[in-house]
């Protein structure tokens, strides 16, 4: 019981908290105030969504794949409803889950082999959050553009 109690405790915590920036960057991007909701929304269903499959074991960079994907067809569902772009909805969704934290411990390994000298350790941290951010990125970008590759086709998949 316990387990389940905390999964959901740090599911709410980290949908509340990747609401936050959805908005804010929302507001940068000049969202109408009525779509304002609906960017949260969807920044805590994408990050709250990458939360659970990474607590059943699947990778950050799948699990981005996917909480992507999902925040891009509800965005097309929501654009629909809401007769706008479904871009309005889902970019200021996916930017919670932009890589931060790696694409900066890749950096500061960049800076410290300049500083400091070539180690193993300093180029193998480089290489790793490198490729975990480049991986995370592309899993956006990829997660992101599945709704116009399925629903917005001109010929039919098969």
């Amino acid at each position: 019981m316990t387990f389940w109690l905390e999964l959901l405790l740090g599911l709410l915590d980290d949908m509340f908290f990747a609401a936050i920036p959805a908005v804010g960057f929302a507001l940068v991007f000049n969202v109408p105030k009525s779509a304002l909701v609906y960017c949260a929304l969807g920044g805590a269903i994408g990050h709250g969504s990458r939360y659970l499959m990474m607590q059943f074991g699947l990778s950050i960079e799948w699990s981005t794949l996917f909480a992507a994907t999902l925040v891009g067809f509800i965005g097309v569902l929501w654009s629909h409803r809401f007769l706008a772009h479904p871009k309005v909805f889902t970019v200021a969704a996916m930017i919670p889950m932009v890589p931060g934290v790696y694409a900066f411990n890749a950096m500061t390994a960049l800076v410290e082999i300049n500083q400091l000298g070539y180690t193993h350790d300093l180029f193998a941290s480089l290489i790793e959050n490198f490729l975990s951010a480049m991986f995370i990125i592309a899993g956006l970008a990829i997660g992101l553009a599945m709704p116009g590759l399925f629903i917005y086709r001109r010929k039919p998949i098969v």
